[in-house]
């Protein structure tokens, strides 16, 4: 019997079930008091202006860290995404092959996630502020060149020849025939990016690169959840301002008709952010000095051999792909499982603002507070990656929804179908392909951020590697990387086709 689309949606949410099983089998009475605090503590903030003072120089720190990133990789991102398009090699009657070589050269960068190139670079440069700028900015720049050159590729091609044949050189015809579809993908991509660093910045932070994240997890630690939910709040804000503005960025993209001038106009602020965010780091830390080379003894081909030889791969592959999987299936399915309980605009209204809060709680800060009442298990981890990444997916899910005609919804409550059927059916069902799809993409995500976890959690590919680099094992750093990146390039492949699968469903 074949699955309806929204069973297919719905389905995930079964992994809720093993984790939460093994979650309150793990837990123990000594938390519940420490977790009761907590809660409280959410609407009795500190106000302290010592404790305000230290919060908001963090979160300028992770601002600026994310605007410096966000741009820098916006720009190099869409310079290598040219370069890597075999279409402008064509149209510039060039071979095609360099572009190709560089397309599989960026694989690698992009596939490791940013938190181990902030380590990596730290264990080479020091600690320094233009160490999380560039943990961000390389694999950004890969991923979001991947994205502009796959949209470069997917274009009709009918309007470029016809401009090139009536005489126009490759660059006008490139900026005419091209720039109203990319202008939109630019501008919507880019603010999407834009979110993401800022949830970059602070995960970066929480691992000891600076900003409110090292703010939070100190305050966690020391179980000052007053103080906590201060820096909690105040990152609350910025994420709900910064989700508006991108709001009304989308909606501005999708009215504006976008030509020569408009994708200038764009060019030239996400220019000068640049410029704003390095000068405001460099006003942050005016003592920083300049980056500087530690010296790294690089091993040698015994040593990686012997470094595989020793490392505990089934474990460590087995706990990395179960975590990936439970964490998927709670952020595809839980999405949609709660919009379920009532289409009512209060309880709506209420579901985005746990996305919203679920967003803001960098992961393994999450895994440190369930850990006060439980076991450390790999359902920790699942559960901490899965409730993050589902507040991404149900933000998407919801502005979709919101988008979304509703003549299917009122023709079913019309004939006497439940308020939940009406939804179910009428609304949901045609919204499950793209949800599905990005599902998908999503998963791909998820496989590289296992590492997060895994580093704090005690589990996977990801607390190998912090061994490993905590004793600056460089054999096995290297090992555990090429592994990581193999994985994540496996999920890519498999993301990709799931989702061509679902959009054309």
């Amino acid at each position: 019997m074949r699955l309806t689309a929204p069973a297919l949606v719905l389905l995930p949410a079964l992994a809720l079930l093993p984790v939460l099983i093994v979650v309150m089998k793990g837990a123990h009475g000594g938390g519940a008091e420490i977790l009761g605090s907590f809660v409280v503590a959410a609407v009795t903030p500190s106000l302290d202006p010592a404790l305000l003072k230290s919060l908001l120089f963090g979160l300028q720190v992770t601002v600026a860290t994310a605007l410096t990133a966000w741009s820098c990789s916006l720009v190099l991102g869409v310079l290598l995404g040219c370069l890597s398009s075999e279409r402008l090699w064509l149209t510039w009657c060039l071979p095609a092959w360099p572009a190709t070589m560089l397309r599989r050269l960026m694989a690698l960068p992009r596939s490791l996630h940013e938190l181990i190139w902030g380590l990596l670079l730290m264990q080479v440069l020091g600690l320094h502020p233009w160490v999380a700028v560039m943990a961000i900015s390389i694999p950004y720049a890969c991923l979001i060149a991947r994205v502009w050159r796959d949209q470069l590729q997917s274009l009709d091609p009918s309007r470029l020849q016809a401009m090139l044949q009536t005489g126009s050189s490759p660059m006008a015809a490139c900026m005419t025939a091209l720039s109203p579809a990319m202008g939109s993908v630019l501008v919507s991509y880019g603010g999407y990016r834009l979110e993401c660093a800022l949830r970059s910045a602070t995960l970066l932070g929480v691992f000891g690169l600076g900003g409110l994240g090292m703010d939070l997890e100190l305050s966690l630690k020391s179980l000052q959840f007053h103080e906590l939910w201060t820096g909690l709040w105040m990152l609350t804000v910025v994420t709900i301002a910064l989700e508006q503005g991108l709001r009304c960025w989308r909606s501005w993209a999708e009215q504006a008709q976008f030509g020569q001038r408009q994708i200038m106009g764009f060019a030239v602020a996400v220019l000068l952010s640049a410029v704003l965010g390095a000068v405001w780091l460099a006003w942050l830390f005016p003592d920083s000095g300049s980056l500087s080379w530690l010296p790294v003894q690089w091993p040698d081909f015994s040593s990686l051999q012997q470094a595989a030889l020793e490392l505990p791969w089934m474990s460590m592959l087995w706990e990395t792909l179960i975590l990936t999987l439970l964490a998927a299936g709670i952020s595809i399915g839980l999405p949609p499982l709660l919009l379920l309980v009532t289409p009512a605009p209060l309880w709506q209204c209420c579901i985005s603002g746990l996305w919203i809060l679920v967003r803001v709680i960098p992961p393994p800060l999450a895994v440190l507070l369930l850990l006060l009442s439980n076991q450390p298990t790999l359902a920790i981890g699942a559960l901490a990656l899965g409730l993050h990444n589902s507040g991404v997916m149900g933000r998407l899910l919801q502005e979709g929804l919101e988008q979304q005609d509703d003549v299917a919804q009122v023709a079913l409550a019309s004939s006497g179908a439940s308020a939940q059927v009406s939804w179910l059916y009428g609304l949901l069902s045609p919204r499950s392909p793209s949800h599905l799809a990005y599902g998908a993409y999503r998963s791909d995500v998820i496989l590289r951020e296992t590492v997060v976890v895994g580093l704090i959690g005690g589990s996977g590919l990801g607390w190998q590697l912090l061994e490993s680099l905590s004793s600056f094992y460089w054999a096995a750093v290297v090992v555990l990387i090429t592994t990581y990146a193999a994985l994540t390039l496996i999920g890519e492949w498999l993301s990709d086709r799931s989702r061509q699968h679902w959009l054309q469903s």
